[in-house]
Parts: C-alpha cells; sequence; structure tokens
C-alpha cells in the first residue's frame, strides 16, 4: 500500500508540467494508435512514451516493467486467440491437435500484431499520464472543463475511499490469516464471506461519518480544489511539435504497411 501509483506520480519531475499539455499528448498518442492500419505507429507511441515515463518521468525501470508486463499477458493471450481464429489469407502456421486442424494465416496474423500493437500503445498513454500526474490534478483539470460538480466529487470521493477499504480489507485478512482462516478451501470460504459483509458494515458507516464530518464543516455542495497555474515552456512547446511531426510522418510512410 505504500508505492501506490500516486506515489510515484508525486515525485515524478513531470509532475510539475503543464497538465493540459500532457493530456493533449496522450489523447493525439491514443487516437493516432487506435485508428492506424499498421502496426508501426502504435509500436512508435508505446516505445516513446515508456521511454518518456522511465527517463524523464523517472519512474524506476523495474515497476515500469512489472505493471505493463501483466496487462501485456492478457493482450498477448488475446493476440494468439485472433491469429487462429480470425482472417484469410495464405497460410504460415498450422499444427493437428486432437484431430482438429489448427492455422494461422497472414490476414489473421496482421490483425493479431495490428490489435496488440495498438493496446500496447494505448497502454502506454494511459500509463504515462498515471505515472506523471497526481490524480488530484487530474481532478482540478476535470473541474476546469466545467463538467457537473457532482459527477466530479463523487469521482474523488470513490478515488480516495478505494484505498481506505483496501486498507481495511488488509487487516481484517490479515487477522484472519494469523487465527487460520483461510487453511482449507471451506474455511477460506466462509473467511471471505465474512469478510466481504465486513467491509460493506465498515463502508457504510465510513459513509454516515463522512456525511456528518462534511456537513459539521459547513459543505454546501462544493468542494474548493487547488489549481497551480504551469504555462507550457518553449522547450517543451518544440519537444511537443517534433514528436507530432514525427508521429504524423511516420502515419503517412506506413499507411499501407503490413508484415504479410
Amino acid at each position: 500500500m505504500a508505492n501506490i501509483l500516486d506515489n510515484y506520480a508525486l515525485a515524478s519531475p513531470l509532475r510539475y508540467k503543464n497538465n493540459w499539455l500532457k493530456l493533449f499528448i496522450v489523447t493525439i498518442g491514443m487516437i493516432a494508435g487506435v485508428s492506424s492500419t499498421s502496426p508501426i505507429v502504435p509500436l512508435f507511441i508505446a516505445s516513446s512514451m515508456s521511454f518518456a515515463t522511465i527517463y524523464f518521468g523517472k519512474t524506476p525501470l523495474k515497476l515500469y516493467s512489472k505493471i505493463i508486463l501483466t496487462p501485456a499477458s492478457f493482450v498477448l493471450l488475446s493476440a494468439i486467440i485472433i491469429a487462429f481464429f480470425f482472417g484469410s489469407g495464405n497460410e504460415l502456421f498450422s499444427f493437428s491437435i486432437l484431430g482438429y486442424e489448427l492455422a494461422i494465416n497472414s490476414g489473421g496474423f496482421n490483425m493479431a500484431i495490428l490489435i496488440m500493437a495498438r493496446t500496447l500503445g494505448g497502454m502506454t498513454c494511459l500509463f504515462f499520464l498515471a505515472l506523471t500526474t497526481p490524480m488530484i490534478e487530474l481532478f482540478s483539470v476535470l473541474k476546469a472543463t466545467r463538467l457537473p460538480d457532482y459527477f466530479i466529487e463523487i469521482s474523488m470521493m470513490m478515488y480516495r475511499y478505494i484505498f481506505v477499504f483496501i486498507d481495511i480489507a488488509m487487516s481484517i485478512k490479515y487477522a484472519q490469516t494469523v487465527r487460520l482462516g483461510y487453511r482449507n478451501f471451506k474455511t477460506a470460504s466462509k473467511s471471505f464471506a465474512m469478510l466481504a459483509s465486513i467491509l460493506f458494515i465498515r463502508s457504510w458507516e465510513q459513509g454516515e461519518k463522512t456525511y456528518l464530518s462534511m456537513n459539521s464543516r459547513c459543505y454546501d455542495g462544493k468542494m474548493t480544489m487547488f489549481h497551480i497555474k504551469r504555462p507550457v515552456k518553449l522547450p517543451e512547446a518544440i519537444l511537443t511539435v517534433v514528436y507530432l511531426g514525427c508521429l504524423i510522418s511516420i502515419s503517412y510512410l506506413t499507411r499501407d504497411y503490413s508484415i504479410f
């Protein structure tokens, strides 16, 4: 619980850069990656975002590898299924299992690589934003977009109490574990049901306490959020323009590219 993503975002040097600029770069990267017909563009986005997160954002390589390998494994599994069961074209690889013939053709392989590249590109964009921008600053950006106040405040409360309830759940589970509450399947099922019921009651009680404490502090339906203005500096603007230029050039040059 000590090393959540927000801790690294708070310590990142990119935290002090303009949030709107980071959101613009991430949005353009995701749109370009998803709309690309070539895997080169999203792979370029994935590599550049990863480099920026590790080199400029000072995110530890070990941590970044750990958080990106977990979803990447699901992406790889999905890509394998797509390669075998979708697409058409020349047969590239085939084998027989239990009397069934499984084959990978050129269309399915190209589709699998493209989907995997798009997913990696989108994931690295989101990880770049999560590891360089604290959530409280993202909420202030959302407030500046004139979204309804109740939407932002409910989102803030949900985000805050996710970690409160995780901490409570971990404490309860630890107490159950030292009392051999998970020694077998039957006992573990009973302990888990008890944990879920207690957590529900604690959540209800915490909500009542929060409501009372906010009313006692003259809560009028709006939360005041702290916002710092960070102007975009010239080197940052130039680097952004160069990056977008490279992205447009690669998109144009590789628009008809396919592996097979």
